[in-house]
């Protein structure tokens, strides 16, 4: 039995439907982001989780029992439920230590027991030897630390996480976004996740739950949903890609300036009587100043070197294949270096170009 099952679950105020007939279930354990846009309805979602909005229609189901339906919200407190705001929410007049353990007072356990507890996820989280502090004394990563640790400490049976990373700076970010991950695998609490970040889902997640305009999309492990994306949506939203437009004609995709053989895609084609449209990563392409060696399946393009921007770990270029009229941005090595206007081979390698609905 799952351990979280979201059925059908819709929110609407008036006429605007913000989440329209969400399907998801999650196994015990498992980390799930929900990821996508500002406004595409992963808050109100994860809202309507905790309790704190009713559904329109649809349910919400933990462990077999209906936790929310319309008309029946089972309040928050009684969810078994930890929630981490994107504003850490830890009370400026406790320490640390009293942050932490405030929840088990809450469950009346023993004095002695509450102070272990909190002993031992402070040291955890690496923040044992600040348990006497104050949040004003602390950075934004140790208050988020605080937060993570008393959500962890009461052992809820869902962790529901906020966009909880948005309030630091990039290398902090990157930081916690692992940190939460080991936190998960010591643990192994089931936890929905939102964010709008891309890389904080592919670090964190097991699987992620890509939304658009109140719906999901696809949901996928990480590398199914970078690989693999069902549509156009999310082949646009995660990562960077070449959209490309093609008909099918004698095993052969049509498109502007050149062709590929579908046999060598490794995915099902759809029908020919409509546009293929194809998702061609730029690292599924190699640039190169002399002609490669022919390959069979792979198409070598004569091209002209349009833009170039460099990103420290790569070059970033767009490329104009003398053939067509496409605009191409390939991903190269940092010593790749080549100049604005420069001729040079481009390679395409079709076993990482997907097909999207």
């Amino acid at each position: 039995m799952p351990r979280l099952t979201l059925k059908g679950l819709s929110k609407a105020y008036g006429t605007l439907r913000v989440v329209d007939n969400v399907d998801l279930s999650l196994q015990e354990g498992e980390f799930v982001c929900l990821l996508g846009p500002s406004g595409c309805g992963k808050t109100t979602t994860l809202r309507m989780i905790a309790g704190f909005i009713e559904p329109t229609s649809g349910s919400i189901t933990m462990d077999g029992e209906v936790l929310s339906a319309p008309g029946a919200v089972l309040p928050p407190e009684r969810r078994r439920m930890s929630m981490i705001f994107q504003s850490y929410a830890i009370w400026p007049n406790m320490t640390v230590a009293e942050n932490v353990g405030f929840g088990l007072k809450l469950q009346k356990l023993p004095s002695a027991e509450v102070r272990a507890r909190t002993r031992q996820i402070l040291e955890v989280v690496q923040m044992g030897h600040l348990a006497d502090r104050y949040p004003a004394e602390l950075s934004g990563g140790q208050q988020q630390r605080v937060a993570l640790a008393r959500a962890i400490v009461v052992k809820p049976s869902v962790l529901l996480l906020d966009e909880p990373l948005s309030n630091l700076d990039a290398n902090l970010r990157e930081e916690m976004r692992f940190e939460i991950r080991r936190l998960h695998d010591e643990f192994r609490i089931t936890t929905v996740y939102v964010t709008h970040d891309q890389s904080e889902a592919m670090a964190t997640a097991d699987r992620i739950a890509v939304m658009n305009a109140g719906r999901i999309e696809q949901v996928d492990a990480p590398h199914l949903i970078y690989t693999q994306p069902r549509t156009r949506f999310v082949a646009a939203f995660i990562g960077r890609t070449n959209l490309l437009e093609g008909r099918l004609a004698d095993g052969e995709i049509g498109l502007d300036g050149f062709s590929l053989r579908a046999a060598q895609l490794g995915q099902k084609v759809p029908d020919a009587a409509r546009p293929i449209l194809l998702s061609v990563r730029p690292q599924a392409m190699s640039l190169s100043r002399s002609q490669p060696q022919t390959r069979e399946g792979r198409p070598v393009l004569a091209a002209i070197v349009a833009q170039r921007t460099y990103l420290g770990e790569s070059w970033d270029y767009v490329v104009r294949p003398q053939e067509g009229g496409l605009q191409l941005r390939v991903t190269a090595p940092p010593l790749q270096v080549h100049e604005v206007g420069e001729k040079v081979w481009l390679e395409l390698d079709p076993q990482q170009i997907a097909v999207v609905s």
